[in-house]
């Protein structure tokens, strides 16, 4: 990306949205262009701070780093969107987006990310006598392949019933223990998204 055409406002102060590979956005902050140069050659965000008149890297104290992935400016290369991995809560309230408040969020597929960072959690622990996750991480592959088959044919057994709360709820299994076959890997239901992703591009010569 090239500095030099982005507009940085009267203060030198570019907004900075951070957006983790599930679509959520987690946090806003300002960058200058030192900070923008740091993301840059470390691969983890630096932003500016106002109020202190300091650079600061996202989880120097706390642990709770922004992994970079890409940075995308808006039309008017007035604004970034910083596309990352987050390596724990991104809001200094220990929340996972600084956007958490009183009202639920609405169920969306970004969701899925705050999942699978509670089922990586459950793997690190895994435990044969521990919670049901926790159980089938101990056993390995066997036995959560053997999951992924049973719902598997539950889903096509519940489409033929006709019956779409049973359908959705058997689906849901799949998708879940799918989830959990692909974390046990060291993989993610966004890599297969991705693979997905490029067929699609490929199949359609559009762009990836």
């Amino acid at each position: 990306m090239d500095i030099s055409t982005l507009k940085f406002d009267e203060n030198g102060l570019i907004p900075g949205i951070v957006q983790d590979l599930y679509g959520e956005v987690r946090m806003m902050a300002w960058l200058n262009r030192e900070a923008l140069d740091l993301t840059q050659k470390t691969g983890f965000v630096t932003f500016w701070s106002r109020s202190r008149q300091a650079l600061w890297t996202k989880g120097e104290t706390s642990g709770n780093r922004l992994k970079l992935v890409q940075i995308r400016p808006d039309c008017d290369r007035d604004t970034l969107l910083i596309l990352a991995e987050p390596e724990g809560p991104a809001c200094h309230n220990g929340t996972s987006s600084c956007f958490d408040g009183e009202e639920p969020w609405p169920t969306t597929l970004p969701w899925m990310g705050r999942l699978e960072t509670l089922l990586k959690g459950r793997k690190a622990a895994a435990d044969p006598e521990g919670s049901y996750t926790q159980k089938l991480f101990a056993k390995g592959v066997d036995r959560i392949g053997k999951k992924v088959v049973e719902e598997a044919g539950e889903v096509v057994i519940a489409a033929k019933n006709d019956d779409r709360e049973e359908f959705l709820g058997e689906a849901a299994d799949l998708i879940f223990h799918l989830d959990l076959l692909l974390l046990n890997y060291g993989a993610s239901l966004n890599e297969a998204i991705e693979v997905l992703h490029k067929r699609h591009a490929k199949a359609t010569g559009g762009p990836a």
